[in-house]
């Protein structure tokens, strides 16, 4: 069935000032990516061709256009191999221009949280993802809702100020 919700790429190439992202779950769907790094390879990250993504590039692009981008993610401790091996990757969405940081679950308990991961566009456009229980991408929804912006904004900007700089959290 196809979706009528504009793609991560038309959202932010619309985007002028910010772009935050939220993230929630202690695993998502399992990748191609995900089982090697499980199998033990590694990236070589002095050879960029071989890491570097579109998504890299886009989120790069609209950086230099003055887009901040920021990720925070909510994660339980221990964390999960499916952490460990986003930890690992982080450095690809770092060296593109993402600000990120991670927030321990157990400091996150007086935080009114949304219950899906999602991205604010703009601080109006919210793109919220709805997944299945073990991690696969069911839909994902737009909403410009003021009552439901207003909480993505506000649980985002308090886990963000609470959250742990990416090279300072440690897996």
């Amino acid at each position: 069935m196809p979706s009528s919700v504009p793609s991560f790429a038309e959202l932010l190439g619309t985007c002028e000032r910010s772009a935050v992202h939220l993230e929630l779950r202690d695993s998502y769907a399992a990748t191609d990516r995900f089982e090697a790094w499980r199998r033990g390879e590694r990236i070589d990250w002095e050879d960029r061709a071989s890491w570097w993504h579109p998504y890299d590039q886009l989120i790069a692009d609209s950086v230099v256009r003055g887009v901040v981008i920021r990720r925070a993610r909510i994660v339980s401790e221990p964390v999960t191999a499916y952490i460990r091996w986003e930890h690992y990757v982080t450095r690809a969405n770092v060296t593109a221009g993402e600000q990120v940081r991670w927030l321990p679950r157990r400091r996150a308990t007086d935080i009114p949280l949304p219950g899906n991961d999602f991205w604010l566009f703009d601080d109006h456009l919210l793109r919220v993802h709805h997944f299945s229980g073990d991690g696969q991408v069911v839909e994902d929804e737009i909403t410009q809702d003021p009552a439901t912006v207003k909480l993505c904004s506000t649980a985002f900007e308090a886990v963000w100020e609470r959250a742990v700089p990416h090279h300072l959290f440690h897996v």
